[in-house]
């Protein structure tokens, strides 16, 4: 397939560009900063003029893609004030979106986040783990994703066939980040985030699973490494963090609280890479 990626100069952009590649895959980026070459192009994603055109064809790039992949982003809300990163962040989306519409791209997979579903869960969730029928946004950037998946729920019905697959992404780890994991025994060690964490190359993974089996309509995903990134046992997490809250009968050892169950089914995703 010949896929474009959006955001393909970030962590989990770069990783994904990569992993394509070494699976048979004609890939451009489109970013706003990256290295000038045959596979990259700079593209202002809150310039609908300028994506449409990039998503339609680009002289020496591409004539015309099977596929996008849209992983950009302001990445986290603080680096901008609140309400930019709101605005920021859907338009980008939208503006991906319809000109993937309009170009006739009918296989989308994009970056939604832990964010749509309750992070970072000062709340206590209805049940764990906390899966893809649960949706709660507590922070612009989270609410900027329900957004993003709601839009995307509905341009499905605007071209036939359209696959559009939201992969809300938890915490991504560089293969040079690992060394945080030496709080893992740590009782409130990313809380905030049910323990949960993916390497960026398995997060690369997802992505490609979700390319290479698109499926008409609107879907949701968790990607997360099927284990905690916490080292107690998952039961004795959940019952510190959110006493009451009821927790499946079958929770792994050290399951991960934001369920994976879904992917693990549907797309068959394996990660390759743990902390453990």
């Amino acid at each position: 397939m010949i896929v474009g990626v959006t955001g393909s100069s970030g962590k989990l952009g770069s990783a994904t560009m990569t992993h394509l590649r070494e699976h048979g895959h004609h890939v451009i980026g489109f970013d706003r900063h990256g290295s000038v070459g045959f596979d990259f192009t700079q593209v202002d994603l809150g310039d609908y003029g300028q994506i449409l055109d990039a998503l339609l064809g680009v002289t020496a790039r591409h004539g015309g893609l099977d596929a996008l992949v849209h992983l950009a982003a302001i990445p986290v809300n603080g680096i901008v004030p609140d309400a930019a990163t709101f605005d920021a962040n859907v338009s980008a989306t939208f503006h991906t979106l319809f000109a993937a519409h309009r170009a006739g791209i009918r296989n989308v997979v994009f970056a939604s986040s832990i964010t749509a579903m309750g992070f970072p869960f000062e709340q206590a969730p209805p049940s764990l783990p906390v899966d893809e029928t649960f949706t709660r946004a507590h922070n612009t950037y989270g609410l900027g994703k329900v957004a993003e998946e709601a839009i995307a729920a509905q341009l499905t019905g605007w071209t036939d066939g359209a696959s559009l697959t939201a992969l809300r992404f938890t915490n991504v780890v560089a293969p040079d980040e690992y060394a945080t994991f030496e709080r893992a025994g740590d009782p409130a060690y990313r809380r905030d985030l049910l323990g949960s964490w993916i390497d960026s190359r398995d997060g690369a993974l997802a992505v490609r699973l979700a390319l290479e089996a698109p499926a008409p309509g609107f879907r949701v995903y968790n990607v997360a490494h099927p284990e905690s990134g916490n080292s107690s046992p998952s039961a004795e997490v959940a019952e510190r963090w959110f006493p009451g809250t009821p927790v499946a009968g079958d929770l792994g050892e050290h399951e991960s609280l934001m369920s994976t169950r879904k992917i693990q089914r549907e797309l068959g995703f394996a990660a390759q890479h743990n902390w453990r």
